[in-house]
């Protein structure tokens, strides 16, 4: 498959397109503008169709409307709008719907910052919407990850029956590099995949057809429904994806997800050549989280955790904490609000670390 150079943003909307996403419905907001721009070019292309809701709220609702024909579907949107989509993607986990999103974060809170942070990491991980529910959360670092991950999702979301959500940020999706494209799946695979959910589809059944009905909020109904769905959750295991860098005689480990990784794989580079041993832990799918991956550390090798975020406070480091249990001291590395971490940032506070623990 040939190399092309693309935009971040504009790479993830061809990646779904050639998924076979035929609907997407969004909302202007930086810095994911480019993903409806392209959408809008790229849809009736493919004779599949383009909506720019009137609002954020608007936009997901036509998403779970488009998703319940059995359409590949798909929208994005940027931290604050998708706080607005939080009841939208909790009813799709209701009705167990297929959804694909994707946020490309931005500083915040509130309408914060136009620029690139990892302030939503939370929210994705932990409480995406009312009712408790989970998701797979993919997390890429480069533009070729962001492009894999958003052709894999549809699958992901069609094999659970519940939505997938692709978090990235404002870097990523701005950034232009070059990356491989998945094969464009034909018409005839992508009505085939429509066809596959015609059973749960509402495309109109006669009396004699077998229709899965959702239990409603009557009785013990939501109860049995949620009973399911975390026995779903629990075969995500499987999915758990996770880089271990240099990690076998690490003696501290910088972890980070998204855009920090990349810098934080330069600095354990050049920290080896300083004479530390550090390594890196990166998560790949940030929910479910890679605890095994902290649990497994040998800590009377590893002295010391850094984690790298760009976010105030941090986030991720909830979860960290939670799989070290206490056996070695975890230091912090953190911008927000816009602003982007930087490699000497992370060197200093790297050093600092190994300073105090080696």
């Amino acid at each position: 498959m040939a190399r092309v150079f693309m935009k971040g943003c504009e790479a993830i909307a061809e990646a779904a397109t050639r998924a076979g996403c035929r609907f997407f419905a969004g909302y202007p907001i930086t810095p994911q503008n480019e993903i409806p721009e392209y959408f809008a070019r790229r849809m009736p292309e493919v004779d599949g169709v383009f909506v720019q809701g009137e609002s954020e709220v608007a936009s997901v609702n036509m998403l779970y409307g488009a998703v319940q024909t059995g359409t590949r579907s798909m929208s994005s949107s940027s931290s604050t709008g998708i706080s607005l989509y939080s009841e939208g993607v909790s009813y799709c986990n209701a009705a167990r719907l297929p959804i694909v999103y994707v946020n490309v974060g931005r500083g915040g809170p509130g309408i914060g910052a136009i620029q690139p942070a990892q302030q939503d990491y939370l929210q994705a991980t932990k409480a995406s919407g009312n009712g408790g529910f989970q998701m797979i959360v993919l997390a890429p670092s480069t533009v070729q990850e962001a492009v894999d991950m958003t052709y894999e999702a549809f699958d992901l979301a069609e094999r659970d029956s519940n939505p997938v959500l692709v978090l990235t940020d404002g870097v990523l999706g701005t950034m232009m590099e070059p990356v491989e494209l998945p094969e464009m799946k034909s018409d005839e695979e992508v009505a085939a995949l429509k066809e596959a959910r015609r059973s749960v589809s509402a495309v109109g059944h006669i009396p004699s057809e077998q229709v899965r009905i959702l239990p409603g909020g009557i009785g013990d109904g939501w109860e049995k429904t949620n009973i399911e769905t975390a026995k779903l959750y629990k075969t995500w295991d499987k999915d758990i994806r996770v880089e271990e860098y240099m990690t076998d005689d690490a003696e501290i480990i910088l972890t980070a997800y998204g855009i920090s990784a990349r810098i934080c794989k330069v600095a354990v580079k050049k920290l080896r050549e300083e004479g530390v041993k550090a390594g890196m832990i990166r998560p790949i799918t940030i929910w479910p989280f890679p605890y095994k991956s902290y649990e497994n550390l040998d800590f009377n090798r590893v002295k010391g955790i850094l984690d790298v975020e760009m976010s105030i406070p941090a986030q991720m480091r909830w979860d960290v904490d939670h799989a070290v249990h206490g056996r070695c001291p975890i230091k912090e590395c953190l911008r927000s609000g816009g602003q982007i971490m930087t490699l000497a940032k992370v060197m200093d506070a790297a050093r600092e670390l190994a300073k105090e623990v080696l």
